[in-house]
């Protein structure tokens, strides 16, 4: 599944939901936490019903992010599962029984409407939930994993600069890898989005590493990220080479190869088809 851009929208906004479908970006996040004022998160959530078709309209995927507090946790989750909502970004996740609760509280919804099971991305926002990264990532429902830099920071008592998020984010991105699930985001905050040319360079390097695609908190960042988490046409190229070069090697008995001037075996081989999977 192609993820490069995720765009947060406020539930609580009609002006924002109704152009959301025209910013290009893969999905939505209808965002119900950080972005909506208390007094208006349930008319938010009631008004799920119309806004996930709404945002939906174009084809993106249509996540709704869920309050962290119990008592609104398992009403908002159920109001996006009533709505048609492909997935929950669930803020502040802290454990996999946490995880595995919420899957288990939303089956008989599911069942009941005849769809298919929401799927997870969790939002680990301290340093507990960081350190129990693969645990989260192992869940069935886990589609994927993003770290909250400036929440993470904030429970560390730090300040959110790279060389701080650097480490944090990576043993996230490595718990979500190891676990064969997504990993969304950079190395840095995206609360700076007005510098173009940082967050360019922030996605790119975040591409090198092996990252999916990250969150987008204004319609600005969505072709940066598009772009950023795509393969270039000299990738795309050298990946076709290499696999025209690996079936005639195969045809010969030959496991490693040359390509122009580089040793090939298996596991570029298989980079190559990870690259040509990028532009399915």
């Amino acid at each position: 599944m192609r993820l490069r851009s995720l765009l947060y929208v406020p539930a609580s906004s009609e002006r924002f939901i109704a152009k959301a479908h025209e910013r290009g970006a893969d999905a939505i996040v209808l965002d119900l936490e950080d972005s909506v004022a208390e007094g208006d998160k349930q008319a938010a959530r009631a008004g799920l019903a119309q806004s996930v078709p709404m945002a939906g309209q174009s084809g993106a995927k249509v996540f709704v992010r869920i309050n962290a507090e119990p008592e609104m946790q398992k009403a908002d989750a159920e109001a996006a599962c009533r709505a048609g909502a492909f997935g929950l970004f669930i803020a502040k996740t802290q454990s996999p029984q946490q995880v595995c609760d919420l899957g288990k509280h939303l089956e008989t919804t599911e069942r009941e409407l005849g769809r298919e099971p929401l799927v997870f991305v969790a939002l680990l926002e301290d340093a507990g939930a960081v350190v129990d990264a693969r645990p989260i990532a192992a869940c069935q429902r886990v589609l994927g994993l993003v770290a909250g830099g400036e929440d993470i920071a904030t429970s560390m008592g730090a300040e959110p600069l790279p060389e701080v998020l650097r480490l944090p984010k990576l043993l996230v991105h490595l718990a979500a890898k190891a676990e064969g699930k997504l990993s969304l985001g950079t190395l840095t905050t995206v609360a700076d989005y007005q510098q173009r040319d940082a967050l360019e360079a922030a996605a790119r390097e975040a591409s090198r590493h092996g990252f999916d695609g990250a969150t987008c908190i204004h319609p600005s960042a969505v072709p940066i990220m598009n772009a950023a988490f795509s393969p270039s046409e000299e990738k795309v190229a050298w990946a076709r080479a290499v696999l025209d070069a690996a079936a005639s090697a195969a045809a010969e008995g030959r496991g490693a190869f040359l390509v122009g001037e580089r040793m090939v075996d298996a596991p570029i081989i298989e980079r190559a088809r990870r690259i040509l999977q990028k532009i399915d």
